[in-house]
Protein backbone atom coordinates (compact mmCIF):
# COMPACT_ATOMS: atom_id res chain seq x y z
CA UNK A 1 0.00 0.00 0.00
CA UNK A 2 1.63 3.46 -1.39
CA UNK A 3 0.85 6.43 0.77
CA UNK A 4 0.51 9.66 -0.93
CA UNK A 5 1.66 13.22 -0.29
CA UNK A 6 0.70 16.38 -0.80
CA UNK A 7 1.47 17.21 -4.28
CA UNK A 8 4.35 19.82 -4.17
CA UNK A 9 3.79 23.12 -5.03
CA UNK A 10 2.29 24.93 -7.91
CA UNK A 11 5.66 26.11 -9.42
CA UNK A 12 6.98 22.25 -9.37
CA UNK A 13 4.25 20.72 -11.05
CA UNK A 14 4.29 23.42 -13.66
CA UNK A 15 7.90 22.35 -14.03
CA UNK A 16 6.59 18.79 -14.37
CA UNK A 17 4.06 19.29 -17.02
CA UNK A 18 5.99 17.25 -19.69
CA UNK A 19 7.11 14.41 -17.48
CA UNK A 20 3.76 14.10 -15.81
CA UNK A 21 2.09 13.79 -19.62
CA UNK A 22 4.65 11.18 -20.86
CA UNK A 23 4.38 9.28 -17.56
CA UNK A 24 0.29 9.39 -18.46
CA UNK A 25 0.98 8.73 -21.90
CA UNK A 26 3.32 5.19 -20.79
CA UNK A 27 0.57 4.10 -18.18
CA UNK A 28 -1.88 4.75 -20.14
CA UNK A 29 -3.78 7.18 -17.50
CA UNK A 30 -4.64 10.47 -17.37
CA UNK A 31 -2.27 13.10 -15.67
CA UNK A 32 -3.91 13.51 -12.69
CA UNK A 33 -3.61 10.03 -11.68
CA UNK A 34 0.21 9.93 -12.06
CA UNK A 35 1.81 10.16 -8.68
CA UNK A 36 5.29 11.51 -8.42
CA UNK A 37 7.85 10.58 -5.46
CA UNK A 38 8.76 13.70 -3.54
CA UNK A 39 12.16 12.60 -3.18
CA UNK A 40 12.50 11.99 -6.54
CA UNK A 41 11.41 15.17 -7.92
CA UNK A 42 15.21 16.28 -9.08
CA UNK A 43 15.61 12.66 -11.14
CA UNK A 44 12.17 13.39 -12.47
CA UNK A 45 12.87 16.89 -13.40
CA UNK A 46 16.01 15.93 -15.32
CA UNK A 47 14.18 12.98 -17.35
CA UNK A 48 13.19 13.99 -20.80
CA UNK A 49 12.59 11.26 -22.42
CA UNK A 50 10.62 8.22 -22.52
CA UNK A 51 13.23 5.84 -21.59
CA UNK A 52 14.09 7.78 -18.56
CA UNK A 53 10.32 8.03 -17.56
CA UNK A 54 9.95 4.29 -17.62
CA UNK A 55 12.87 3.46 -15.65
CA UNK A 56 11.47 6.11 -13.19
CA UNK A 57 8.36 3.82 -13.17
CA UNK A 58 10.38 0.46 -12.96
CA UNK A 59 12.11 2.19 -10.27
CA UNK A 60 8.23 3.05 -8.66
CA UNK A 61 9.38 6.96 -8.49
CA UNK A 62 6.32 7.54 -10.89
CA UNK A 63 3.28 5.44 -9.83
CA UNK A 64 -0.29 5.11 -11.19
CA UNK A 65 -2.46 6.10 -8.54
CA UNK A 66 -5.85 3.81 -8.00
CA UNK A 67 -9.20 4.98 -9.58
CA UNK A 68 -10.71 6.81 -6.51
CA UNK A 69 -13.96 4.25 -5.67
CA UNK A 70 -16.70 4.13 -3.14
CA UNK A 71 -16.67 1.98 -0.69
CA UNK A 72 -18.88 -1.06 -0.15
CA UNK A 73 -18.42 -1.54 3.48
CA UNK A 74 -21.18 0.38 4.65
CA UNK A 75 -23.53 -0.89 2.03
CA UNK A 76 -22.71 -4.90 3.05
CA UNK A 77 -22.83 -3.48 6.79
CA UNK A 78 -26.27 -2.86 6.42
CA UNK A 79 -27.51 -5.26 4.14
CA UNK A 80 -25.94 -7.73 6.81
CA UNK A 81 -28.29 -6.01 9.66
CA UNK A 82 -30.96 -6.14 7.17
CA UNK A 83 -30.41 -9.74 7.21
CA UNK A 84 -31.00 -10.18 11.05
CA UNK A 85 -33.63 -8.00 11.04
CA UNK A 86 -32.68 -4.93 11.00
CA UNK A 87 -33.84 -1.85 9.39
CA UNK A 88 -37.26 -2.93 8.32
CA UNK A 89 -39.71 -1.43 10.51
CA UNK A 90 -42.49 0.97 9.47
CA UNK A 91 -39.98 4.14 9.43
CA UNK A 92 -38.06 2.52 6.90
CA UNK A 93 -41.17 1.60 4.40
CA UNK A 94 -41.09 3.59 1.29
CA UNK A 95 -44.80 3.61 -0.74
CA UNK A 96 -47.91 2.36 -0.21
CA UNK A 97 -49.09 -0.97 0.81
CA UNK A 98 -50.32 -1.99 -2.33
CA UNK A 99 -47.40 0.13 -3.93
CA UNK A 100 -44.74 -2.21 -1.84
CA UNK A 101 -46.64 -5.59 -2.35
CA UNK A 102 -49.18 -5.43 -5.25
CA UNK A 103 -52.10 -7.67 -4.58
CA UNK A 104 -51.96 -8.54 -8.86
CA UNK A 105 -48.15 -10.16 -7.97
CA UNK A 106 -49.21 -11.77 -5.44
CA UNK A 107 -52.21 -13.79 -7.10
CA UNK A 108 -50.08 -14.15 -10.77
CA UNK A 109 -47.54 -15.68 -8.12
CA UNK A 110 -49.93 -18.17 -6.55
CA UNK A 111 -51.52 -18.75 -9.84
CA UNK A 112 -48.65 -20.00 -11.40
CA UNK A 113 -47.82 -22.67 -8.08
CA UNK A 114 -50.67 -23.74 -8.20
CA UNK A 115 -50.72 -24.15 -12.24
CA UNK A 116 -47.14 -25.90 -12.17
CA UNK A 117 -48.55 -28.67 -9.58
CA UNK A 118 -52.02 -29.41 -11.90
CA UNK A 119 -49.53 -29.64 -14.73
CA UNK A 120 -46.98 -31.52 -12.89
CA UNK A 121 -49.83 -33.87 -11.80
CA UNK A 122 -50.89 -34.29 -15.51
CA UNK A 123 -47.95 -35.05 -16.67
CA UNK A 124 -46.92 -37.57 -13.74
CA UNK A 125 -50.84 -39.53 -14.48
CA UNK A 126 -51.72 -38.59 -11.30
CA UNK A 127 -55.08 -36.66 -12.44
CA UNK A 128 -56.70 -37.05 -16.15
CA UNK A 129 -57.10 -34.50 -18.35
CA UNK A 130 -60.89 -33.96 -16.98
CA UNK A 131 -60.16 -33.21 -13.28
CA UNK A 132 -57.25 -31.26 -14.45
CA UNK A 133 -59.47 -28.71 -16.54
CA UNK A 134 -61.62 -28.99 -13.19
CA UNK A 135 -59.41 -28.04 -10.99
CA UNK A 136 -57.82 -25.39 -13.44
CA UNK A 137 -61.15 -23.66 -13.30
CA UNK A 138 -61.20 -23.92 -9.73
CA UNK A 139 -58.05 -22.74 -9.30
CA UNK A 140 -58.93 -19.20 -11.43
CA UNK A 141 -62.12 -18.50 -9.52
CA UNK A 142 -60.03 -18.19 -6.32
CA UNK A 143 -61.31 -21.27 -4.78
CA UNK A 144 -57.91 -22.77 -3.40
CA UNK A 145 -55.57 -20.74 -1.35
CA UNK A 146 -52.87 -21.98 -1.08
CA UNK A 147 -50.75 -25.28 -2.64
CA UNK A 148 -51.84 -27.18 0.51
CA UNK A 149 -55.71 -26.56 0.26
CA UNK A 150 -55.25 -27.85 -3.93
CA UNK A 151 -53.05 -31.10 -2.27
CA UNK A 152 -56.08 -31.97 0.03
CA UNK A 153 -58.88 -31.32 -2.29
CA UNK A 154 -56.84 -33.37 -5.28
CA UNK A 155 -56.72 -36.11 -2.15
CA UNK A 156 -60.36 -35.88 -1.00
CA UNK A 157 -61.82 -36.19 -4.97
CA UNK A 158 -59.59 -39.24 -5.49
CA UNK A 159 -60.58 -40.37 -2.36
CA UNK A 160 -64.29 -40.22 -3.33
CA UNK A 161 -63.44 -41.30 -6.55
CA UNK A 162 -62.20 -44.55 -5.45
CA UNK A 163 -65.04 -44.93 -2.92
CA UNK A 164 -67.53 -44.48 -5.60
CA UNK A 165 -65.73 -47.17 -7.70
CA UNK A 166 -65.71 -49.23 -4.88
CA UNK A 167 -69.46 -48.72 -4.32
CA UNK A 168 -70.15 -49.37 -8.02
CA UNK A 169 -67.84 -52.33 -7.62
CA UNK A 170 -70.05 -53.98 -4.87
CA UNK A 171 -73.41 -52.73 -6.42
CA UNK A 172 -72.55 -54.20 -9.81
CA UNK A 173 -71.33 -58.00 -7.58
CA UNK A 174 -74.91 -57.67 -5.51
CA UNK A 175 -76.57 -57.68 -8.85
CA UNK A 176 -74.90 -60.54 -9.78
CA UNK A 177 -75.50 -62.42 -7.02
CA UNK A 178 -78.74 -61.62 -7.07
CA UNK A 179 -78.94 -62.76 -10.50
CA UNK A 180 -77.54 -66.20 -9.95
CA UNK A 181 -79.70 -66.31 -6.78
CA UNK A 182 -82.73 -65.84 -9.14
CA UNK A 183 -81.34 -68.49 -11.40
CA UNK A 184 -80.74 -70.68 -8.62
CA UNK A 185 -84.50 -70.49 -7.77
CA UNK A 186 -86.08 -70.89 -11.17
CA UNK A 187 -83.75 -73.99 -11.56
CA UNK A 188 -85.40 -75.02 -7.79
CA UNK A 189 -88.84 -74.22 -9.24
CA UNK A 190 -88.38 -75.95 -12.67
CA UNK A 191 -87.15 -78.85 -10.41
CA UNK A 192 -89.94 -79.05 -8.24
CA UNK A 193 -92.70 -78.78 -10.89
CA UNK A 194 -90.85 -80.94 -12.48
CA UNK A 195 -91.16 -83.39 -10.32
CA UNK A 196 -94.71 -82.95 -9.31
CA UNK A 197 -95.88 -83.53 -12.39
CA UNK A 198 -93.83 -86.73 -12.59
CA UNK A 199 -95.72 -87.99 -9.47
CA UNK A 200 -98.85 -86.97 -10.55
CA UNK A 201 -98.41 -88.54 -13.75
CA UNK A 202 -97.30 -91.75 -12.13
CA UNK A 203 -100.60 -91.60 -9.35
CA UNK A 204 -102.88 -91.02 -12.65
CA UNK A 205 -101.43 -93.64 -14.23
CA UNK A 206 -101.77 -96.07 -11.01
CA UNK A 207 -104.93 -95.00 -10.88
CA UNK A 208 -106.04 -95.75 -14.34
CA UNK A 209 -104.30 -99.44 -14.15
CA UNK A 210 -106.59 -99.88 -10.77
CA UNK A 211 -109.80 -98.81 -12.18
CA UNK A 212 -109.15 -101.29 -15.73
CA UNK A 213 -108.67 -104.04 -12.98
CA UNK A 214 -111.96 -103.12 -10.86
CA UNK A 215 -114.07 -102.89 -14.60
CA UNK A 216 -112.24 -106.68 -15.63
CA UNK A 217 -113.56 -108.00 -11.69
Amino acid sequence: QLHFFHPPSLTMVKSLKTQRRLAADILKCGKGRVWIAPDALSDVKMANSREAIRKLIKEENIVKRQVVMRSRYRWRFVQKQKKMGRHSGTGMFRGTKEARNPAKEAWMARQRVLRRLLNKFRSAGKIDSHLYRTLYAKAKGNTFKNKRVLLEHIFKMKQEAERARKLEEQKKALIEKHRRDREKRAARETRRAQRIRKEADEAAKLLRVAMEKAGKA
